[in-house]
């Protein structure tokens, strides 16, 4: 059976698994929101399909996403990554996703979990668009403008609303599968 999919995917085997298995299904726990965001902030300037090539080894080099220990990578663990030829070399993002990891367990603190304080913004639905072609789809929106700043004022950084707005398609929080789309 041939599946109508979003056009964003067709054609590349790697997108489409991702399309398929991943891209718009609710995600609440938070090790893999953490994992998303994370993966959302090294994506900016670069396409997601570098990034989803690369998404083994960045799970090797960041412990799994385990942000208990990212909290606390010191020089040398930095170091490191910066000189792994199979992760995106890039200074802040690296040190950002330290940041991230410490902020984002002050909000588990907070809130009990991330997922708890992320998917509050919308009272734990999911929000459907009706997208006709992927292009048609917002860069970011005013939910996303909303959440990156308080993100922001909670000590995150790379989570502007475009990067918001795509974690937010990529955990299910908004549903811009094209409408002609099985998954719609």
């Amino acid at each position: 059976m041939n599946k109508k999919r979003c056009s964003w995917c067709e054609g590349d085997p790697i997108y489409e698994d991702y399309h398929d298995n991943e891209w718009g299904k609710v995600v609440k726990d938070d090790r893999v929101l953490f994992e998303f965001l994370i993966l959302e902030g090294f994506q900016a300037g670069l396409s997601w399909i570098t990034i989803l090539k690369k998404r083994n080894a960045f799970r090797e080099a960041f412990d799994l996403f385990d942000y208990e220990k990212i909290a606390k990578y010191k020089e040398e663990k930095i170091t490191a990554l910066l000189q792994n030829q199979e992760i995106v070399k890039n200074r802040l993002k690296i040190r950002s996703s330290v940041q991230n990891a410490a902020a984002f367990m002050k909000i588990q603190e907070e809130f009990g979990s991330f997922s708890q304080y992320y998917w509050g913004f919308t009272k734990g639905k999911t929000l459907i668009n009706k997208v006709n072609l992927y292009k048609e789809a917002p860069p970011f929106t005013p939910l996303s403008l909303e959440i990156s700043k308080d993100l922001k004022k909670r000590g995150f950084n790379f989570v502007g609303p475009t990067i918001v707005y795509a974690f937010m398609q990529a955990t299910g929080m908004v549903n811009d599968h094209e409408v002609s789309c099985y998954l719609y």
